[in-house]
């Protein structure tokens, strides 16, 4: 039997000072203008929900759920969409909000699906990046954290669904009970 440890990679001050600073950017780039956040389930909401409080301009939301991992901690490459938007994009200032960005394919791949929906502007935010572990090229205009290819869970990040709850972000170790 496995045991699974939780080692805190980001305290929760660090993920809120963070989160604040980047919401201050998103703020200064869409000056007077709307931003339609686009939250990507189930991960991205506690981030997404944080976001959204410290942003100033007006915001709308909409929720899209993809699929790439099942239960395992790698990204199996074959994307589907679970759940679409509710609302077209046409004319809007999209900001896609991503929990974690690694490989790279589910957001490549979603990407050109929304561009092909006419927004005027689509752009990319995530909490948590892997660059090392890409292999598809996707341009991020506002990261948190980049982080070591570790497996990390918290802040809604889950492991076999257990630990979105987690206030900071942690990483997974397992180890012989």
């Amino acid at each position: 039997m496995m045991k699974e440890n939780i080692r805190v990679l980001l305290s929760e001050a660090e993920v809120d000072a963070r989160i604040q600073e980047v919401a201050d950017m998103i703020n200064r780039d869409y000056a007077g203008k709307n931003v339609h956040l686009i939250c990507i389930l189930k991960g991205g909401v506690f981030f997404t929900c944080e976001l959204a409080k410290r942003i100033t301009v007006p915001v709308s939301m909409d929720f899209m759920s993809v699929s790439s991992y099942g239960d395992d901690t790698k990204s199996s490459g074959i994307v589907k969409i679970v759940k679409d938007l509710d609302q077209p994009l046409e004319g809007k200032n999209v900001l896609i909000v991503e929990d974690i960005i690694d490989s790279g394919r589910t957001l490549s791949y979603l990407l050109e699906i929304l561009k092909g929906r006419n927004p005027s502007d689509i752009r990319l935010c995530t909490l948590l990046d892997k660059p090392e572990r890409r292999v598809k090229q996707v341009k991020v205009d506002y990261c948190c954290f980049n982080i070591p290819d570790e497996f990390v869970v918290g802040y809604g990040l889950d492991y076999a669904q257990k630990y979105r709850n987690l206030p900071y972000i942690g990483v997974v170790e397992f180890e012989e009970d």
